[in-house]
């Protein structure tokens, strides 16, 4: 036990050096050679990740009822943890110990209750007694919060944006792009998933009190509220089963991905449909801010090119939430950083997606995604654009995602989009009974 806790608060304390130099390149870069190596410019973009990226899901430790509830050898559970507390915001001083949550990832907890086995398991992994019989993940597994932090010095996008306008200009560029020179990426792309490995924004990987170290606190607050009331309500409030915005984080999820690309001297748009619809459009060329100051829900993004690579800032992007995983607020800004990736021969594999994520409000420093859009064909071989639109069937009734019928008449409750409705519906219907701080923390979501 002591072990465990030890490991977990050296993993938690680990801190990424912010001293490095920023160091001018005076040859052109070259192009990585395989997926997920993108070109290393030291202290601006392609840093190696210390773990393999992406990393295994965090499995099931024990398979079928006989493991219900019961912890891995030599671990002693706490007296209360996430299934048996009857109000988590009495538990903060347990919410960074992994004995808490059982030793589950986000999204195990979450599948727990939503219809699905969990990664690993042939049955339900809530257990016959729910949710006090919830199983156990595995407590040595973890993918360690030093692959989650940038491991660049920069405390905003914009200085971030601004130092990679540099080293391009020190080698002549930013480049501009002719219709003859521009990139040839339009097509469309799948994910890149080795072994069936996902990155970690998926919440599969890491341990929750890895999430919540990254968090401030406030926000850790509201993923711990949101994995309670999944884990131990099933009262999942899910964007989509409403019909509601999928929210800029996700196309690193389950949502709506970036399928499809075109490339053009002035913009380079990305788009997709899932869950939900996504357009993004980076402006080459241009400045932020792009218009009226209004949140979009995939934000305002500006580019530059630097020889193949595309360097994008994206900012003014609409609070939201995720699938199981944290909020983001206003203040959420991104830097990425697209890079073509090749095989030993030159063949154009696809695109390495380098993302820094800023966010003073939420995030205790900033953090980094690196995943790879594979290439699977050209726009003139692939079938029509598929584009959902959402026919709501789901209504949140007693806090449950509920379906209607057709002609079924039922009390709906309009709710404030712009002040958080998920985290309404939990109060309003499951936490009558707790404890909450006396005053929460506002940080400008309205």
């Amino acid at each position: 036990m002591a072990e465990v806790e030890g490991d977990w608060m050296n993993a938690a304390r680990t801190a990424v050096s912010t001293g490095m130099c920023l160091i001018a390149l005076v040859l052109s870069i070259s192009v990585a050679s395989a997926q997920l190596k993108p070109p290393v410019v030291p202290g601006l973009r392609g840093a190696p990740f210390p773990s393999a990226n992406p990393p295994p899901d965090l499995l099931s430790f024990g398979q079928g009822p006989a493991w219900d509830a019961k912890p891995p050898p030599g671990v002693e559970p706490l007296a209360r943890d996430l299934f048996t507390s009857k109000d988590f915001y009495q538990d903060r001083e347990q919410w960074l110990n992994p004995l808490y949550w059982r030793c589950n990832s986000p999204r195990q907890i979450a599948d727990m209750r939503s219809g699905g086995a969990g990664s690993g398991t042939s049955d339900p992994r809530i257990g016959s007694n729910p949710p006090v019989s919830a199983r156990w993940g595995d407590c040595g597994k973890d993918w360690a919060r030093e692959n989650i932090v940038s491991p660049y010095p920069f405390a905003t996008a914009a200085e971030h944006y601004a130092a990679l306008a540099a080293d391009a200009k020190k080698r002549g560029g930013p480049t501009k792009h002719t219709y003859e020179t521009m990139p040839k990426w339009d097509g469309v792309y799948g994910e890149y998933l080795p072994d069936g490995r996902r990155v970690w924004n998926y919440g599969r990987a890491t341990q929750v009190p890895t999430f919540l170290s990254i968090l401030t606190p406030e926000y850790q607050q509201r993923m711990v509220r949101q994995l309670y009331h999944e884990g131990v309500d099933a009262a999942h409030q899910w964007s989509a089963s409403y019909c509601w915005p999928e929210g800029f984080m996700r196309q690193w999820a389950t949502g709506p991905k970036p399928q499809r690309i075109v490339v053009t001297p002035e913009v380079v748009m990305f788009v997709g449909s899932g869950s939900g619809n996504i357009v993004r459009v980076a402006h080459v060329g241009r400045e932020l801010p792009l218009g009226q100051d209004i949140p979009q829900w995939y934000g305002d993004t500006v580019a530059f090119w630097d020889g193949d690579a595309l360097i994008m800032h994206t900012a003014n992007v609409q609070a939201w939430t995720q699938h199981t995983t944290w909020e983001f607020s206003y203040e959420f800004e991104t830097v990425e950083i697209l890079t073509p990736a090749r095989d030993a021969a030159g063949k154009f594999l696809g695109v390495d997606w380098e993302t820094v994520i800023y966010d003073a409000e939420a995030l205790q420093q900033p953090i980094r995604i690196l995943w790879h859009r594979n290439f699977q064909q050209s726009w003139s071989d692939a079938g029509r654009l598929g584009w959902a639109e959402c026919t709501r069937a789901l209504y949140p009734i007693d806090g449950f995602a509920t379906q209607v019928a057709p002609g079924q008449v039922i009390e709906f409750k309009v709710p404030d989009m712009f002040d958080r409705p998920w985290a309404k519906i939990w109060e309003e219907n499951f936490e009558q009974d707790m404890e909450r701080p006396s005053e929460e923390i506002d940080l400008g979501f309205k």
